[in-house]
């Protein structure tokens, strides 16, 4: 039975360590933006690279070992990759952005958050706001950043979850993978989960300490997630989606939703995961599927 010294020691400790991590995180981001900065001026890859490579680092030095199942797909003939994950967390950012090579797709809010905008724009986020007014202008810059050679990260929820499933996916989101000249985009389905703390498997009622959703700031989840030490997420890439092979958006997210949801699902029960493959749409698996919102 602890002591209130031992609990005091422990309260400390997690202190202590809330603090180790936001200077760091600081140190590290400040100087990466004037890299990053200095990066978007040269020509070919610097800029893609680095941006990878920052995130990796921030993810590591929140304390989070990023374990990856699978592959990232590769564009091929010409063809650049949007990658489609589920979003419970603002820590989804630093994580895929330092395993996948490509620009993050937010909300337009995020333009309006101080030093956050910043380290977006420097990442060459593409923003969305979603109003219908704007949806063909947003789709135009996402197709035209696609044909520059540029892959897309995708959180086609819409909004992020409290961990424990997977939201259906919006099928405007898809609009960019539509394409009537024979080169439109590969999906690749990525299922994300926090499932370590404490170097133990993280259950339902730990799940609040990785999720970020609601009403809850940035600030005070990072107070909260910070002081935890064995901290693991997995992220899990399926075999990539041809858009050609669906009828229309709407089966092409299902499809994607129902890969990104079962691989999810797996995760968090703690089950053996492997990468899911494509499988071609039918009209019973059409049935079966969650409806995406339209």
């Amino acid at each position: 039975m602890d002591t209130p010294l031992d609990q005091e020691r422990r309260h400390l400790m997690r202190r202590i360590r809330v603090i180790r991590r936001f200077l760091a995180l600081l140190l590290w981001t400040l100087p990466a933006m004037a890299i990053q900065a200095l990066c978007l001026l040269l020509p070919g890859r610097p800029k893609v690279a680095f941006a990878r490579l920052y995130w990796a680092v921030f993810s590591r030095l929140m304390g989070l070992r990023v374990r990856v199942i699978g592959s990232p797909v590769l564009p091929q003939a010409g063809r650049p990759v949007v990658f489609v994950s589920n979003h419970s967390s603002w820590v989804d950012v630093p994580v895929v952005g330092g395993v996948l090579d490509g620009c993050f797709v937010a909300k337009g809010e995020v333009e309006r958050w101080p030093l956050i905008n910043v380290i977006a724009w420097l990442g060459r986020t593409v923003f969305v706001t979603r109003r219908r007014g704007a949806a063909g202008r947003e789709r135009d810059a996402m197709r035209s950043r696609l044909r520059s050679g540029d892959n897309l990260i995708l959180f086609p929820e819409g909004t992020s979850s409290d961990g424990s499933r997977v939201l259906p996916f919006r099928s405007s989101f898809f609009a960019v993978a539509e394409a009537g000249d024979g080169h439109a985009p590969l999906i690749q389905p990525v299922s994300v989960v926090y499932d370590r703390l404490g170097w133990l498997p993280t259950g339902r009622s730990w799940r609040p300490v990785f999720a970020w959703y609601g009403d809850m700031d940035i600030a005070s989840h990072f107070l909260r997630l910070a002081q935890h030490s064995g901290l693991r997420v997995t992220v899990l890439l399926h075999a990539p989606l041809d858009p050609a092979r669906y009828p229309d958006r709407k089966a092409l997210a299902q499809a994607t939703w129902r890969i990104v949801a079962d691989g999810a699902a797996a995760l968090r029960q703690n089950r053996p995961a492997q990468p899911i493959g494509a499988a071609a749409p039918t009209p019973a698996a059409a049935a079966e599927a969650e409806p995406a919102f339209a």
